[in-house]
This record gives C-alpha cells, sequence and structure tokens, in this order.
C-alpha cells in the first residue's frame, strides 16, 4: 500500500526538525566565522508590533559643580536614554516534491484518509530522499542567510540591516536603529573605521590604524572579541609583520630552523578570522571597497541576532494547493541584528 498525502508532508516535516536538531550551524564554523559567533549569542526577542528596542544611555547629564558656604547649587533633570529600533523582518527557503518526482523514487501515495500500509523498500525510499532534501534545504537556508547578515538591507526592502550596515564604512553618515549617525550630538553612535592602509615595509600604515582604532573601541569599556578579515586584508597584514619584523627560529642545538606557513595570526591577543564568504560578497555585489581588503574588529556583547520567540528557523509544512499533485515544506525566520553600542567596534580597510 502506498502513502497517504498526510504521511508524507508529516515525514518531511519531521526529517527537517530532526536535521536542525542534530546538525546546528556551528558544525560549519570554519566556512561562517561571523554566523557562528552570532548564533552563539543570539537573544531571542519578544514578540513586537514592528521594532526590536536595544536601550542605549548616551550621556550622564551631569550636573557637577564646586560650591563654598551657602553658595547657591543648581538640579537638572535627566534624559539620559535613548532606545534604538530595529524592524524585524522574515525569511523563507522552501522546498516542493510533485508526485511524479516520488514515483521515479519509488514512492507512491495515494489521497486515502487511513493509515497506510507501505512496503518496507518505500519507507526506506522515502527516509534517503528527505535526508537528502532536508539537508540541502539547511545549508541552503544557512548559506544565504549567512550572506544576508554581511550586508546592508538595501538588497531588498524586506531586509534586515545586517553588518554592512551596522558596522559601516562611513559611519559620520546614515540612520541605524532610527538614530541618525550624521547629527553632532550622536557621535556616539559612530563606529571606528579607517580605510586606505599601507603594508609597505616599515612605512606602512595598517599596524598603526589596527592600534588606533582598537583603543578607540576598548574607550567605553570592553574589547573587541572577533576579527573577521578577508584575503587581501589577511595577506597585507601578514606580508607586513613578516617583512617588517621577520625572524628565524634557532633549534635546542643551534640549528637553523626554517619554516614556512603561517599557523595563526593574532592581534591584542585575538585570532584574525579568514572568511572565504568575503570573495563571494565581492562576486555578487561588487562594493565600492571589496570585502576582501576589509577586517572587522566586533565585540560580539554589543551586536546581537534577535531572533522573534518560536521563530528561529521554524519548520513548515504548507497545504498542498488544490490544483496541482505537489508536496511543500519550508523554513522561516523572523527578527533582526540589532547593535547597542556601535563605538565598541570597528571596521577596517587596505588600500
Amino acid at each position: 500500500m502506498p502513502f497517504t498525502s498526510d504521511e508524507i508532508i508529516n515525514a518531511g516535516k519531521a526529517g527537517l526538525d530532526f536535521y536542525l536538531a542534530n546538525k546546528p550551524v556551528d558544525q560549519i564554523a570554519l566556512e561562517r566565522p561571523l554566523l557562528k559567533a552570532f548564533q552563539a549569542k543570539k537573544k531571542s526577542a519578544p514578540g513586537a508590533k514592528q521594532y526590536i528596542v536595544e536601550q542605549l544611555r548616551k550621556s550622564y547629564n551631569s550636573n557637577f559643580q564646586w560650591y563654598n558656604g551657602s553658595a547657591i547649587v543648581t538640579y537638572n533633570k535627566r534624559q539620559t536614554l535613548e532606545q534604538a529600533n530595529y524592524q524585524w523582518r522574515s525569511c523563507h527557503d522552501g522546498l516542493a516534491l510533485n508526485e511524479d518526482q516520488l514515483a521515479q523514487n519509488g514512492i507512491m501515495i495515494t489521497d486515502d484518509s487511513g493509515p497506510s500500509n507501505a512496503s518496507q523498500a518505500e519507507k526506506i525510499q522515502l527516509t534517503n530522499l528527505f535526508e537528502e532534501q532536508s539537508e540541502v534545504l539547511r545549508l541552503g537556508f544557512q548559506e544565504q542567510f549567512s550572506y544576508q547578515l554581511h550586508l546592508d538591507g538595501t538588497q531588498s526592502p524586506d531586509a534586515i540591516a545586517g553588518l554592512d550596515a551596522l558596522i559601516s564604512l562611513t559611519p559620520t553618515s546614515g540612520v541605524v536603529g532610527g538614530i541618525d549617525r550624521g547629527q553632532a550630538g550622536n557621535a556616539y553612535w559612530r563606529n571606528n573605521f579607517a580605510t586606505g592602509l599601507t603594508t609597505t615595509k616599515d612605512t606602512g600604515t595598517i599596524l598603526n590604524q589596527m592600534e588606533i582604532g582598537y583603543r578607540n573601541c576598548m574607550r567605553n569599556g570592553g574589547r573587541p572579541d572577533l576579527m573577521v578579515g578577508g584575503s587581501n586584508f589577511v595577506d597585507g597584514y601578514r606580508n607586513f609583520l613578516t617583512t617588517t619584523f621577520g625572524r628565524m627560529d634557532y633549534g635546542p642545538a643551534g640549528f637553523k630552523r626554517v619554516e614556512a606557513g603561517t599557523q595563526v595570526m593574532t592581534f591584542q591577543g585575538t585570532d584574525i578570522q579568514w572568511s572565504p564568504e568575503f570573495q563571494e560578497l565581492d562576486s555578487r555585489y561588487a562594493p565600492a571597497t571589496p570585502w576582501e581588503k576589509r577586517l572587522y574588529m566586533l565585540n560580539t556583547q554589543t551586536i546581537t541576532l534577535r531572533p522573534l520567540q518560536g521563530h528561529d528557523m521554524k519548520t513548515r509544512k504548507p497545504p498542498r494547493a488544490y490544483d496541482r499533485y505537489e508536496y511543500y515544506w519550508g523554513l522561516t525566520w523572523k527578527g533582526a541584528l540589532t547593535l547597542n553600542r556601535s563605538n565598541a567596534n570597528g571596521v577596517f580597510a587596505i588600500a
């Protein structure tokens, strides 16, 4: 006996749930360092009408003063808080299988309402098919979602603002979280940045600007704990260090030791991670400043992935359309990427 329509739909959803629960995104850490970091510290957000809100302290408004004897002192009313509002958005990925595709895999379906008595061979074929379909749906969703987290949100009117908007190469202009960075009183809401860095031996500016930017990121507390760069930046940084501060190690017996390759590169004790996604972003979007030339210094305590409660990669099983013999399964996500301290982060780019 073949499967019923409901059994096919439920089997597909069960397969998706299994793969999402047992293959978390941090298993692909080497390929997607930014997504791994954001997923590790994500915080769900309650359902909201339109925005996910981050509360900010923008000033102390101190009324400090010296006085003597009976001198008059003053008091002030303090307005020290600001809100950053981020519109939450929805994204989707889905797959469809029609009855002919299922039949080609040895899986028969009827519209009977009662339980089926499918053969063992059909059950095996169904399991194998859904394993592959569930796996590629999950991987495809994560791939595209990760790319979108890097972008500025202008690629679609329904996209969230990603890293390129929150940590900008032009942080003295634009609106982030509803706060205008161009206004004089909002300098606290600008990230650190430096572009046109050079990597020539001895006279290169790359190390000096990284030192300055790092201190500025620490100025108001905390320090960057995630550094992600493209191929050109990573190579430029390595070449500058090795040509300017090159060294040769000697073994215990005084023999010279010559070893090629870079095991790890750090800055201020934090590993600089290479992101293979930057090359793909350049290929797809061709930005004025290539991603491959960038390095991001991020304080991951200040940037948070905020899925709405109950909507973090949720599996879906839409009903079959009345006018076609096709079955559907999907993944959806609702939320935003939020920032609560801009000046704790920086972006740098080589010339």
